[in-house]
């Protein structure tokens, strides 16, 4: 990627960079990092501009190694340079963005230049914005210049489960999730942020660094509110005028006292972009939720005694028949495989038995409920397309492409209630990927090796947010 130089100076009223931006240690306040077992833990507090700072300092190269991955992988998988993305940044969704969140993306900004790290509100927000940027917007303006010709075939991320009631060991809420992604963007989700703002709610999530939201989305806040996710599979859908949805994610963990308060953030103003089934917990009332947005539609589950299964697939048949070409009776797909076994674990083998072990074991499964044995595929809750040889035609994934569950998280009420969850860098069965094993063995995919090397499985690992 070509590094972004501007000399220092003001760029209107809106955009600052400057690239010899003075050391300010004393706006890392309480900040902290500490690198443990694969992820880099982050406290950061304070204002927006000062939180951003902390970030951005404190991770600079982390990020610039991220963006730089990034922008290589969407470069050659959607065929725009990393200015194209910089510009629709500019062009519909800094302006959106509401002050406080400019502020922390400045924030970061300067805390990177402080760090000699050349990069702009510009690039930040094209980040934070990738997924709905690349499969979402990047579709829709393909098909507006051929129509058909856009692939409608959004990133299949994620297998996720939310339970409560009868099923979960001790009657209160249990919530585990793996981020499916690939291995190149997948080694980089690998930063636990405590976020203390000086206004809304304390957040503890895992995101990718100089991200100011989760992205794969699992986060716990201090008033009770979990949240997590897995991506509506082959949507298809996106409205430019609508607001960013890594904003209105941000605004949900930060801001959200219920599950009401949750959907409304996310269907105000809602673009249709990075469109996900959404499996939302309130320790305060041991209720949990499913709310499946699209761009058109929307329908929300809740309830008290209930366990809820995401691994892509859509269930409302209204937004399935206008937003998808998702076939849910299609039982060969990765989204349909991984329900089935999901469902198996959570509404049979494991009712009431679900807890922080069993999460784990969950999150790590490699049985086919397709072929009733155990394998290392796309349709195991543990994904390994990279061992697939049909690859996941679902999102474009072709055989054995580098991808699959790259990390797992998993709470409970109670960890919750102290602000803890586990979390496990790598793949959550143990295993490892080794990049020059496998591009001996594949070297149709030698061009990622420039940013992919080994994704190491590591121990799971309990993280506490500082209070």
């Amino acid at each position: 990627m070509k590094k972004i130089i501007i000399t220092c100076s003001v760029i209107s009223t809106i955009f600052y960079s400057c690239s010899t931006t003075p050391v300010k240690k004393y706006r890392l306040g309480k900040a902290a990092r500490e690198d443990k077992n694969g992820w880099i833990y982050l406290h950061a507090e304070g204002s927006p501009t000062d939180i951003g700072y902390q970030h951005g300092y404190l991770l600079a190269n982390d990020i610039d190694t991220s963006i730089q991955a990034v922008a290589y992988l969407l470069a050659h998988e959607t065929h725009r340079d990393w200015q194209f993305y910089r510009n629709a940044a500019k062009n519909f969704i800094w302006e959106k963005l509401d002050r406080e969140y400019k502020d922390e993306i400045n924030g970061i900004v300067d805390g990177l230049q402080a760090q000699k790290k050349n990069y702009d509100s510009l690039d930040l927000t094209a980040y934070n914005a990738m997924e709905e940027l690349a499969y979402y917007y990047v579709p829709m303006l393909d098909n507006m210049k051929q129509p058909g010709s856009g692939d409608n075939k959004a990133p299949g991320n994620c297998s996720a489960f939310i339970a409560t009631g009868s099923y979960t060991k001790d009657g209160k809420i249990v919530i585990g999730h793996n981020n499916w992604t690939s291995y190149m963007v997948g080694q980089h989700w690998n930063v636990i942020a405590d976020i203390v703002p000086d206004k809304g709610n304390h957040i503890l999530m895992d995101c990718m660094p100089g991200f100011i939201h989760s992205g794969d989305d699992f986060l716990i806040t201090d008033n009770g509110i979990l949240i997590t996710e897995t991506t509506i599979t082959q949507f298809k859908g996106f409205d430019s005028t609508g607001l960013p949805e890594f904003m209105r994610a941000r605004k949900a963990a930060q801001y959200s006292n219920s599950i009401n308060d949750v959907i409304k953030i996310f269907v105000t103003g809602n673009n249709g972009g990075y469109a996900n089934d959404w499996l939302i917990g309130d320790t305060k009332t041991n209720e949990v939720a499913k709310l499946e947005l699209g761009l058109k539609n929307y329908r929300v589950w809740r309830s008290k005694d209930t366990a809820i299964a995401g691994s892509n697939f859509a269930s409302d048949s209204t937004l399935i028949a206008q937003e998808t070409t998702f076939d849910p009776n299609n039982k060969t797909t990765s989204p349909n495989g991984r329900r089935l076994r999901m469902e198996q674990l959570l509404l049979k083998d494991l009712k009431g038995k679900l807890d922080v072990e069993t999460g784990k074991e969950l999150e790590a499964d490699h049985y086919d409920a397709l072929q009733n044995k155990k394998a290392s595929n796309k349709c195991v809750v543990c994904g390994h397309v990279d061992e697939d040889a049909n690859g996941c035609y679902e999102w474009d994934w072709p055989k054995y492409y580098p991808g699959g569950a790259v990390q797992s998280k998993v709470t409970t009420a109670d960890l919750a209630k102290d602000m803890q969850f586990w979390a496990h860098m790598g793949h959550p069965c143990g295993q490892s990927f080794i990049g020059d094993s496998f591009f001996r063995i594949h070297p149709e995919y030698s061009w990622q090796s420039k940013y992919l090397t080994n994704m190491l499985s590591y121990p799971w690992t309990l993280f506490s947010a500082k209070k």
